[in-house]
């Protein structure tokens, strides 16, 4: 509940940043690993952590040697996450993904310079880029900025997911969207509705 109301008071603050009223679901977390086949990958990044639903699913589902880095550009979100995934280091037991990072890999950073983050962790490219970013509320040259990075940074064949609301379809920004990603990804297709969302969402599954 607390994450919750923190999210939702971001989002009076920055709604192009934030843009949503609650965080995603479980269902939807769910739904986003195994669309970027998390258990899978060595190599994972996450586009706007927000309040951590994605990266706490993606930590409990990534394989035990792989490098994961979280970002988040809100400060405030930021504490909060790392507040949340500290308690969870503390419990007895403790999280298994608790033993591979000396410090939860939350980074207080925006998507652009992932290349450095990259590097600051010693990877080359990603198996898979998760994103809870708010991309209808961006510009059309931001939306092209980071879906730059995001291709730069994947590894061929590699895969990105994003997740949009359903009501999104029918707006002129969501279609613009998908028809942007359609032109940058070699294939690109849409998952089952994820109805235990608020609001309804589903997921973009893009291959490089």
């Amino acid at each position: 509940m607390g994450n919750a109301l923190s999210f939702f008071q971001e989002f009076i603050k920055h709604p192009t940043h934030v843009g949503a009223i609650a965080p995603s679901s479980q269902a939807l977390a769910k739904e986003m690993m195994a669309q970027a086949r998390v258990a899978e990958c060595q190599t994972l990044a996450e586009f706007g952590a927000g309040t951590g639903v994605f990266t706490k699913a993606a930590l409990k589902t990534l394989p035990e040697q792989a490098v994961f880095i979280a970002i988040e550009q809100n400060a405030n979100l930021v504490r909060c996450l790392r507040e949340d995934l500290a308690k969870e280091c503390a419990q007895a037991p403790p999280p298994a993904w608790s033993q591979r990072y000396a410090e939860p890999p939350v980074y207080c950073d925006t998507v652009e310079n992932l290349p450095a983050l990259m590097q600051q962790n010693k990877i080359s490219q990603l198996d898979s880029i998760i994103s809870g970013l708010p991309w209808a509320a961006f510009s059309d040259e931001l939306q092209d900025r980071l879906l730059q990075v995001a291709l730069d940074a994947l590894k061929p064949n590699g895969i990105f997911c994003t997740f949009a609301y359903l009501q999104g379809l029918l707006l002129p920004a969501g279609k613009h969207f998908a028809q942007k990603i359609n032109s940058r990804f070699a294939e690109v297709h849409k998952s089952r509705v994820v109805w235990a969302n608020l609001p309804p969402a589903f997921i973009y599954c893009c291959r490089k």
